[in-house]
């Protein structure tokens, strides 16, 4: 391997590695928050390129019937939970956010799609169409469990993803696509050419993170997440509704997948079962982060995105298996240092 070769692939690493921090400071959040290890996180990604490349031809995605579907389990699921101790407040919030929202965005995507908004109007017209499925999600599986052990939950976790998967291969269809980069630009530095999307990614990968540190750092809604974060029982005694912090930290997980998914899209051709190995490797990097640490989870993202440039280039074959092994050393470090303590609310 020559020097070329080894820029080449850092490149690759430090690219790759800034997707996947976006989607490992997403698992981190949430089960900070809610103690769900979100295994679907990666549909949030690959729904949302798929959704963009559907905008960029002029086709209306499956997208809406989507969310339109999950509002109404979502509906169902609340009506019957609260049946005994409905409010008037309550029904409302119900109607307008689970069904009245997807219905709008229904009827918003079928108009705008034959125009060709654009790749910024289509961006933002898929992110608005995925953040709403983070807390309908949770509010269909997880919030009637909240109290359940992290072994249940992610038990929950699995169906969830496997469902979804069925209904992006229902709503999608199986074909991969790809969208058009962010940036056609290209410069050279040296023997290294690097791209616009390539830049484009460090720069909004860069920005994001630095908002949700200002947002955990200066901001009421941050701060509350994190003492959800910390003491969960501690934060209820305060005030701090639990089940309301679940849902803002599965609305945030599901605007990174879509900011996620609008990055990857010019990367990779994406289908709809494309995020699980997204998402799996993002969690990787998660385990190597510890779970609990946001700049670590970002250095062991960047790590995980340069093992798997090397083993691309060495064992490309087995490069899949290569990364996942990076969490076996770590995992039997942390069962010999850290004591077993039972699960404590």
């Amino acid at each position: 391997m020559d020097t070329t070769i080894f820029l080449f692939l850092l490149q690759d690493g430090i690219i790759n590695g800034a997707v996947y921090a976006l989607v490992a400071i997403a698992l981190v959040l949430v089960f900070a928050v809610t103690r769900v290890i979100l295994v679907p996180q990666g549909e949030f990604v690959a729904f949302t390129a798929l959704t963009i490349a559907a905008l960029e031809n002029g086709v209306a995605p499956a997208t809406p019937w989507l969310l339109l579907a999950l509002g109404c389990l979502a509906a169902a699921s609340e009506l019957i939970r609260h049946f005994r101790d409905l409010t008037l407040r309550r029904v409302a919030r119900i109607m307008l956010f689970d069904l009245a929202l997807p219905v709008a965005l229904l009827l918003l995507t079928q108009a705008l799609a034959p125009m060709k908004i654009g790749q910024v109007g289509s961006i933002l017209l898929a992110i608005a169409l995925i953040m709403p499925m983070g807390p309908m999600l949770y509010r269909i599986a997880f919030e009637p469990i909240a109290h359940a052990s992290v072994l249940v939950l992610l038990m929950a976790s699995f169906g969830v993803h496997f469902s979804l998967m069925g209904l992006g291969l229902l709503f999608f269809g199986p074909e991969g696509t790809g969208t058009t980069p962010l940036s056609s630009q290209s410069f050279s530095l040296g023997e290294l050419l690097i791209t616009g999307q390539s830049v484009a990614v460090l720069v909004v990968t860069a920005v994001l993170l630095a908002m949700f540190a200002l947002f955990f750092g200066r901001t009421l809604l941050g701060k509350a997440l994190k003492a959800c974060s910390s003491n969960r029982t501690g934060a209820r005694l305060v005030g701090i509704p639990i089940s309301a912090a679940g849902q803002i930290a599965f609305a945030l997980a599901a605007l990174i997948g879509a900011v996620s998914g609008a990055l990857v899209g010019p990367l990779m051709t994406v289908a709809y079962d494309s995020g699980f190995l997204i998402g799996l490797k993002a969690f990787v990097a998660a385990i190597l982060g510890g779970l609990v640490s946001y700049p670590l989870t970002v250095l062991a993202a960047l790590t995980v995105g340069f093992a798997e440039a090397l083993f691309s280039f060495w064992a490309s074959n087995f490069k899949e298996v290569l990364v996942f092994t990076l969490i076996i050393p770590v995992l039997a470090w942390r069962s010999i240092v850290a004591p077993h303590a039972e699960e404590s609310e």
